[in-house]
């Protein structure tokens, strides 16, 4: 995977607690920044995943187990 420069305007406290913990912890900021930046694309496709799931039908847990049972897996 290639690379490419980001350029971006932060809180000056952001960057000094992103700088303060990559240092305690001995992290490169670079992979700290690309890390998050990572975590934040995966939680909005997971919410993206999560509200189709509400559209989904509900089913009563007495009927789940009853097709549970007809089915031999519980």
């Amino acid at each position: 995977m290639g690379q490419t420069q980001l350029a971006t305007k932060i809180d000056e406290d952001v960057k000094d607690a992103i700088e303060t913990i990559c240092k305690e912890r001995g992290l490169k900021m670079n992979r700290f920044i690309e890390d998050a930046l990572i975590d934040k694309l995966e939680e909005l496709e997971d919410l993206k995943d999560i509200q189709s799931l509400r559209k989904e039908p509900i089913r009563p847990l007495s009927e789940i187990l009853k097709d549970l049972k007809a089915s031999g897996k519980i």
